[in-house]
C-alpha cells in the first residue's frame, strides 16, 4: 500500500544519535518522524550490557540498554510530537524533489516529504577476506551481541574472536559471562586497540590474546568446525607454522564502516577519512552537511563512542530545529560542544580530532 507522509524533521536511525536528535528537536516544538529498520528503537544501545564511560551528562556508569530506556522515556514525555516507525527502512532520497522513500517490512511503501532531515544511520560491520568466510559460524560481533543480549541465544560453544578492539574485548567478556568458551583473541596489530580496563578482564579470565596474528582460513564445509591462524610480520604476511584452532564460531570484530548511502544520494560533499573509518560527509559545527537540508550525527559522521554520538545528535537536532524557525538558546549549543570536546580530549581522542579536522568547515557558502 502506497502512502505519502509529511513531517517537519525526518530522523533516519533510532539509535543513540537519532533518539537524541529527535528529542532535542521535538522539545523545541518540531514535528519529528523517526525511522529505524530494527524491530525496536535504541540501535546498538539495546545490546550493550556493559557500563559506559564518558561523563555524567552521557550517563557514565550506566549500562547501555538502560540508557536506551532513559532516552525512550524522554521521547515518551514529548507525546505526539514524535512519531516512531520501527521495521522501516529508508530506501532512498531523491534530491530533485526532496522526497525520501521507505519500506515498512516488505509490504508498505512510503514517500516522505520532510523539510529537514538528520541522518543517523550508524555503521555496518567490516569483514575480512579468507577461505570459507561465508559459511555458517563466521559472524560479526554485533550479530553475536544481538543473539545473546537481545534474544538470549548462544551463538555456539567455542568462539575464536578476531580483533582486540573495544568491541572484541567486550563481546569476549560477555560470551564468557554467558557460559561460552572463548578460545582466544587474534589481533593483527602489535598491541590491543581497546581500553586496558576491558583487556584486563579478559586476561584475568585466562583468555589468550595473540598479537600480530591473523586468521588464514575457516575450517568446515556446512558450518565452522575450526580455524587456521598464523603469526604475521610487519607487512601483515604470515610467518612461521600455521596453527589450527578448535572452535565452532569465528566472531569478527575488525571494525565498523559509516553507513552513508543517503549522503551520496543527496549529493553531499564526502571524503574518505581513515581516522573516522570510511567515507563521511563534510559538516559545519551545527552538523549540517553541504546539502542544506541534511544534518549528520553518530557513527554516520565517523566511528566514535556512543557518548559522543548522543551529543552529536543533540547538536544536530538543536540545529535542525533552529533552521526550521524555532527559537533556540545559544548557551545550550555552546554547552553541547563543550561536552563533546571533553569527550574527545586526551590521548584517546587524538585520532578522532585529527579525522574531524579534515571534514569540518567554518560554514557553507550561500
Amino acid at each position: 500500500m502506497n502512502k505519502d507522509l509529511t513531517t517537519d524533521l525526518l530522523v533516519v536511525g533510532g539509535g543513540a544519535a537519532g533518539l537524541c536528535a529527535a528529542a532535542e528537536a521535538a522539545a523545541a516544538g518540531v514535528k519529528v518522524t523517526v525511522l529505524d529498520s530494527d524491530l525496536h528503537m535504541g540501535g546498538q544501545l539495546v545490546k550493550q550490557t556493559h557500563k559506559f564511560f564518558g561523563s555524567k551528562d552521557e550517563y557514565a556508569g550506566t549500562r547501555g540498554y538502560k540508557i536506551a530506556g532513559i532516552l525512550m522515556d524522554e521521547i515518551k514525555e514529548l507525546g505526539d510530537k514524535i512519531e516512531m516507525r520501527v521495521n522501516t527502512t529508508c530506501t532512498g532520497y531523491y534530491p530533485e524533489d526532496g522526497v525520501y522513500t521507505a519500506m515498512k517490512g516488505e509490504d508498505e511503501y512510503y514517500r516522505i516529504h520532510a523539510k529537514k532531515a538528520v541522518i543517523a544511520t550508524g555503521a555496518q560491520e567490516r569483514m575480512l577476506p579468507f577461505p570459507n568466510n561465508d559459511i555458517p559460524g563466521v559472524v560479526g560481533a554485533g550479530a553475536v551481541q544481538t543473539l545473546m543480549n537481545v534474544y538470549g541465544v548462544l551463538p555456539g560453544k567455542k568462539v575464536l574472536m578476531v580483533g582486540a578492539g573495544n568491541i572484541g574485548l567486550i563481546v569476549s567478556y560477555q560470551l564468557t559471562q554467558a557460559g561460552v568458551k572463548v578460545v582466544g583473541l587474534v589481533e593483527a596489530m602489535p598491541k590491543i586497540g581497546g581500553y586496558w580496563v576491558h583487556a584486563a578482564k579478559i586476561r584475568r579470565l585466562g583468555i589468550p590474546i595473540l598479537l600480530r596474528h591473523t586468521i588464514l582460513e575457516a575450517k568446515g564445509e556446512d558450518y565452522v568446525t575450526g580455524a587456521v591462524i598464523s603469526e604475521i610480520d610487519d607487512k601483515f604476511q604470515p610467518i612461521g607454522k600455521p596453527q589450527e584452532i578448535d572452535c565452532d564460531v569465528i566472531c569478527m570484530a575488525v571494525g565498523l564502516t559509516p553507513t552513508t548511502e543517503i549522503f551520496w544520494q543527496a549529493g553531499a560533499k564526502m571524503q574518505f577519512v581513515p581516522q573516522l573509518c570510511g567515507h563521511v560527509p563534510f559538516r559545519d559545527k551545527t552538523m549540517r552537511t553541504s546539502n542544506p537540508d541534511l544534518w549528520v550525527a553518530g557513527d554516520a559522521a565517523g566511528i566514535e563512542e556512543a557518548s559522543s554520538a548522543m551529543v552529536e545528535g543533540r547538536i544536530a537536532g538543536y540545529s535542525a530545529a533552529k533552521a526550521l524557525g524555532k527559537k533556540m538558546d545559544a548557551k545550550k549549543f555552546d554547552e553541547y560542544w563543550a561536552r563533546l570536546d571533553h569527550l574527545r580530549a586526551g590521548e584517546v581522542g587524538t585520532k578522532i580530532r585529527a579525522g574531524i579536522a579534515q571534514v569540518m568547515v567554518e560554514g557553507w557558502e550561500a
